[in-house]
């Protein structure tokens, strides 16, 4: 189930059109019925998040925070509980996104779907510390952003 939160007020949330993108999202990946969880928040909160996480004292877009700590990128998460079919949580500022899309050359909602494209490979564990991460993590990228 896709559970979403938005406890910010700035930026209005299609909260029908972000659980639509996450469901297909998950299908593409193989992950249909799987749990993922979306906070809309205001920058206070993710702040304190990405300091008390991170330890970067910033706002920044996105943060993820996978269930499955261990998997490795690409590998299928084994299900032995029902508990296994938690993929994380993502926290998403949509007042940073609104006001850094432009850098992206993109409007508010394409830079909140490419977002969440991102946040759900993290939630994968894929990552972008060196160019081979970022490369692999691309392509899941493209793959969930595909049509």
């Amino acid at each position: 189930m896709i559970t979403i939160k938005n406890t910010q007020r700035r930026h209005p949330i299609d909260r029908t059109r972000i659980t639509g993108l996450a469901t297909s999202m998950l299908q593409k990946l193989e992950y249909a019925g799987f749990d993922l969880g979306i906070w809309f928040c205001g920058e206070k909160t993710i702040r304190e998040y990405n300091h008390t996480y991170r330890h970067k004292d910033k706002v920044t877009d996105i943060l993820s925070f996978p269930y499955h700590t261990e998997l490795r990128p690409g590998d299928r998460i084994v299900i032995t509980c029902e508990e296994d079919k938690n993929l994380g949580d993502l926290l998403i500022c949509p007042e940073y996104v609104a006001a850094t899309c432009h850098q992206w050359e993109r409007d508010f909602d394409t830079h909140l779907t490419a977002l969440l494209a991102h946040g759900i490979a993290h939630l994968l564990n894929y990552d972008h510390e060196t160019d081979e991460e970022f490369a692999v993590m691309q392509k899941v990228e493209a793959l969930l952003l595909t049509p």
